[in-house]
C-alpha cells in the first residue's frame, strides 16, 4: 500500500498506481482518468496507514467484523511490500486500543488478527480520539509523512467525533447493510470532506 504522493494532493504522479486510493476515489462508478492515484517513488517511505477498526456488537452482524479484519490483512500485507508504516486501533464496548504499529508490518499475518473480537457498545468517537492522538504524535516525530486515516465501520453509534487534524487524507469504509440504514458514516464523511466508500470497491469487483 502506498500513497505519499497522487492527484488529489497536487503532485505529480509516478509511475505506479496506488490502487487502493484509486479505489476509494473510483468508488462505485466505471474507472476512469480522473480516479487514478499514483504513488511517488521518493516518498513512499514517508507514508503512514492508520486503520480505526469497529469491533462493536453491531459488527458481528453479518460478518462484518470478518469482512474488515480480512480486508485488513490484505492492505496490511500490502503495505509491508511497499514499506509503508500501518497502526490499527481497535474501539468496542467501552474501549480503544493501539493494537499495532505505526510501523512497517514486514511479518503481518492472520494470526495477528485472529484475537481481534467484537462485542459491546460503538464509542466511535474514542476510537477516533485515540487514532487522534497517534497521529499528533506520528506528527510531531515526522512531520513531512503523509498520514492517512481509514475508519472501518457501520456507523451504528450515537457518538459524532471530530475530524482528527493531523491527517492528510480520511477514507470513511462503511460497512453498514440491511434495508434500514441510517447512513452515518455517509455523513461523517461528508462533514470530514473524506472519501467514502464500501468494502466492495476495495476488496475488488
Amino acid at each position: 500500500m502506498t500513497g505519499g504522493g497522487n492527484v488529489a494532493r497536487g503532485g505529480v504522479p509516478g509511475s505506479r498506481i496506488a490502487w487502493p486510493q484509486t479505489l476509494a476515489a473510483k468508488r462505485a462508478e466505471r474507472l476512469r482518468a480522473e480516479h487514478l492515484r499514483f504513488a511517488r517513488e521518493a516518498s513512499r517511505e514517508s507514508v503512514l496507514h492508520c486503520f480505526v477498526l469497529d469491533c462493536s456488537g453491531s459488527m458481528l452482524t453479518g460478518q462484518r467484523l470478518a469482512l474488515a479484519k480480512g480486508m485488513l490483512l490484505s492492505m496490511f500485507e500490502h503495505a509491508a511490500t511497499t514499506r509503508a508504516e500501518a497502526a490499527l486501533v481497535c474501539f468496542g464496548g467501552a474501549r480503544a486500543d493501539v493494537r499495532f504499529g505505526p510501523l512497517v508490518p514486514r511479518w503481518w499475518n492472520e494470526r495477528w488478527l485472529a484475537p481481534v473480537g467484537g462485542g459491546g457498545g460503538t464509542p466511535l468517537a474514542l476510537g477516533v480520539r485515540r487514532a487522534a492522538q497517534l497521529l499528533e504524535q506520528t506528527k510531531r516525530r515526522k512531520p513531512t509523512q503523509a498520514r492517512w486515516l481509514w475508519v472501518l465501520s457501520d456507523g451504528r453509534s450515537r457518538d459524532w467525533p471530530a475530524r482528527p487534524d493531523a491527517a492528510d487524507q480520511i477514507v470513511v469504509v462503511d460497512f453498514e447493510t440491511g434495508a434500514l440504514r441510517l447512513n452515518r458514516c455517509e455523513r461523517l464523511a461528508n462533514e470530514w470532506g473524506a472519501r467514502l466508500c464500501r468494502p466492495e470497491d476495495l476488496i475488488g469487483r
